[in-house]
């Protein structure tokens, strides 16, 4: 009967209710559930006279406890609800929004990862009486409602890898890209292309989409959400979430557990709330551009409204984004913005979406600066405004004295050096075919053998010069007065002797005699040993890491890290000379905060990349280790993937060289995003790169990974670096990469 399905209707909103407010509201819920219970019993017996009478008027009790429980949410209840499988999907969106579409690249569970999904859709829009289709790329993550194999909207790196191919696709096509952001996280899979280096490659590549591209956030979990969220305009669901970790991750760091272990519900919903990680939040930081307007207790399929709205915030936001870059400001730009609280329907009011060749690079470069300007203001910089203005005048004068010397003077030198080389050498050719006859003649009496190498020098292999092993360090740890023998942790296998760590620490820059092991060393072993004695000039000294969010505790914590490493935050920035070459250095010190990366630190990279692109120096990253970005900053933290590669990649097509070089440990957002971004990256020895740690692997998808699985020699094998180094080599192989390596407008090319 048409009550029984209504029935079936509200018992599935109550469930919904009781998923969404586990051990709270008990009161309210209970009422609705005797209620309900109630009023099925009486149409059972018959003693209800009019069903639809009673079930009107429970439907009104229901959407009254819905709007006062609406009112009393947490950012913990917004995390269950985007997480329920009644949420919307992106197929109920696929459906709902768009007037056609066209799933590619796979279907279901048959394709390569169902958790991204992509289509090739349009939208009817009218003018008059004329019709037109505008095509779109969309693409995102499906978690299908629940659906096993959707991996819970966690794409694998080949996922993010055909959502880059799509994206080409598009901007080939010259159509705009809807990306739907529904992912907890990215999965943490080191096979190839590896999930860091693909979401990098993903960032990088959105940097410099020509196209508009328009991002969706319902779920948006940290290196996950980024792999397809660079856009020109972001949106967000009212009752979604952005965030650097989920709030159960951020529990479970802040109450130091051990494996196994679960946070108390108490602890996460603090750290719910400290994270900031509502729609609200987010906007008000300036990292979400327009909230759409969700039903009560969250947007499910039946909600068809709801699907209007996002139909008429994705038109509105790509034809904002059109004509912005266009041209003079039109007719139909200010109506966008003076109409944009009051109802308009966009379906009749036509932009042509394709976009001249000046226009593509115009959106290119605003929302290349739009990103590099995120986040300021959210740490501490100690320069007075002085100091500021001086620097940005000599930044600006040294931009164009560059200019000047370089596409002016020396380009034109080069031009007329490079005319009279090949000149030369046709003279060369023109001389060589004229006295070939007489060569002939001079051949022909002179009969003497010419000498041949002996057999040992044939087959005989160099000798290694063992006195290589001992060297001779500007700097030296002080663990080299430390009075005791160390045993390599590779002694079992290989047999190696105990190193007294005067000697190991000292003359052996921290590695084993016997197999090569390679001890953990400070960043400052790098530092002063790799460049040239005298030549580091430090710049930016001044910006110190700070607690934008008020998160509990960080305050503290910093201090301690600053007396402790007499850093102000986990990046140092300087110029340096390697053999007399200059270039500009950016080094992750994983001694302060674990080398986690925040506003500071992406402030200071950006800095370091423009000025390296000024000066037309080399840009050196050292990732002496990184755990990763700074949870406590929530998402000031995290959009410093996106922000920070906007930098690399301005950098690069400016026709610089970047070059990156792995220590110790390096997990997290930076490797998935400005450091795997690189072109040439290179290890040092016994060092672990990778998306997420053994541990947290473990946590969130309960698999075990092999002891070697982000060794630097499987990252190699993989093909996610170029090749691994020795300590005591760096300086020689650095020497060697800026020689060789990448970088036309480099200075002393």
């Amino acid at each position: 009967m048409e009550w029984d399905k209504q029935l079936q209707q509200l018992s599935e909103r109550l469930s919904y209710m009781r998923d969404i407010f586990p051990d709270k509201h008990a009161e309210d819920l209970s009422l609705l559930g005797l209620q309900l219970d109630e009023l099925r019993q009486g149409i059972a017996r018959g003693t209800v006279k009019d069903p639809h009478e009673g079930i009107e008027s429970l439907e009104n009790l229901f959407f009254f406890i819905e709007c006062k429980l609406e009112d009393k949410l947490t950012p913990m209840d917004k995390v269950r609800i985007v997480r329920h499988p009644q949420r919307v999907c992106l197929r109920d969106i696929l459906e709902n929004v768009y007037d056609n579409y066209t799933e590619i690249g796979g279907q279901d569970e048959h394709t390569n990862d169902p958790a991204m999904l992509i289509a090739r859709a349009y939208i009817t829009r009218r003018r008059g009486k004329k019709v037109y289709n505008q095509s779109v790329m969309v693409i995102g993550h499906e978690k299908g409602h629940g659906e096993e194999f959707r991996n819970g909207g966690s794409a694998k790196p080949w996922g993010n890898a055909k959502a880059q191919h799509y994206m080409q696709v598009a901007e080939t096509e010259g159509i705009p890209i809807h990306a739907y952001v529904f992912t907890p996280g990215g999965d943490p899979v080191e096979d190839y292309p590896g999930a860091a280096q693909q979401i990098a490659r993903n960032i990088y590549e959105m940097a410099g989409l020509e196209v508009p591209v328009v991002a969706i956030f319902s779920e948006g979990g940290s290196g996950g959400a980024e792999a397809i969220s660079l856009a020109d305009k972001r949106l967000m669901f009212s009752h979604g979430y952005y965030s650097v970790i989920s709030p159960e991750g951020a529990a479970a760091i802040e109450g130091r557990l051990k494996r196994g272990e679960r946070s108390s519900p108490e602890l996460v919903e603090r750290c719910a709330a400290d994270l900031h990680l509502t729609a609200e939040d987010n906007v008000r930081f300036g990292y979400i551009d327009r909230v759409i307007q969700e039903p009560v207790l969250g947007a499910r399929p039946y909600h068809f409204e709801f699907f209007r709205s996002i139909r008429q915030e994705v038109i509105r936001a790509t034809d904002e984004v059109v004509l912005s870059v266009r041209g003079p400001a039109s007719l139909r730009a200010m109506a966008l913005r003076g109409l944009r609280d009051r109802e308009i329907n966009l379906d009749d009011m036509y932009v042509r979406w394709n976009l001249s060749k000046k226009a593509r690079r115009r959106l290119v470069e605003k929302r290349q600066k739009h990103f590099l300007k995120l986040s300021e203001g959210t740490y501490f910089s100690g320069r007075s405004w002085w100091k500021r203005v001086t620097d940005e005048w000599s930044a600006r004068c040294s931009e164009m004295y560059n200019k000047l010397k370089h596409d002016l003077y020396l380009s034109k030198r080069r031009s007329v050096s490079n005319a009279l080389e090949e000149a030369n050498a046709e003279l060369d050719m023109l001389k060589f075919r004229l006295t070939a006859p007489w060569r002939r003649m001079r051949n022909a009496f002179n009969k003497s053998p010419k000498p041949l190498a002996t057999e040992e020098e044939l087959t005989a292999l160099s000798e290694w010069d063992r006195t290589q092993e001992r060297g001779d360090w500007v700097w030296v740890s002080p663990k080299a007065q430390e009075d005791r023998a160390v045993t390599c942790p590779n002694s079992a296998l290989h047999g190696c002797m105990d190193l007294w760590a005067p000697d190991l620490y000292n003359e052996f820059a921290g590695v084993c005699t016997t197999c090569g092991h390679h001890f953990p060393m400070e960043y400052q072993w790098l530092m002063f040993n790799c460049f040239d004695e005298g030549s580091m000039f430090e710049f930016n000294e001044e910006v110190q890491a700070g607690n934008p969010l008020a998160f509990p505790g960080m305050d503290e914590r910093l201090a301690k890290a600053r007396e402790k490493t007499g850093l102000r935050c986990a990046c140092i920035t300087f110029e340096a000379k390697v053999e007399g070459t200059q270039a500009v250095v950016a080094v992750l010190a994983g001694s302060f905060r674990g080398g986690s990366v925040g506003a500071a630190e992406g402030a200071k990279f950006v800095a370091a990349a423009e000025r390296a692109r000024r000066k037309r120096f080399p840009f050196i990253v050292y990732c002496h280790g990184t755990a990763g970005i700074r949870i406590q900053e929530g998402t000031h933290g995290v959009i410093q993937m996106p922000r920070c590669t906007v930098a690399v990649r301005r950098y690069v097509e400016a026709g610089g060289l970047y070059l990156v070089i792995y220590d110790t440990n390096s997990y997290g957002g930076p490797v998935a995003s400005f450091l795997g971004c690189a072109h040439y990256q290179f290890a040092i020895r016994s060092s672990n790169i990778g998306f997420a740690g053994p541990g947290v692997i473990k946590n969130t998808t309960g698999r075990d990974i092999p002891p070697d699985y982000h060794n630097c020699y499987q990252a190699l094998a993989r093909g996610h670096i170029q090749g691994v180094w020795d300590r005591r080599d760096v300086r020689t192989n650095l020497k060697q990469a800026l020689l060789t390596m990448g970088g036309r407008n480099l200075y002393y090319r």
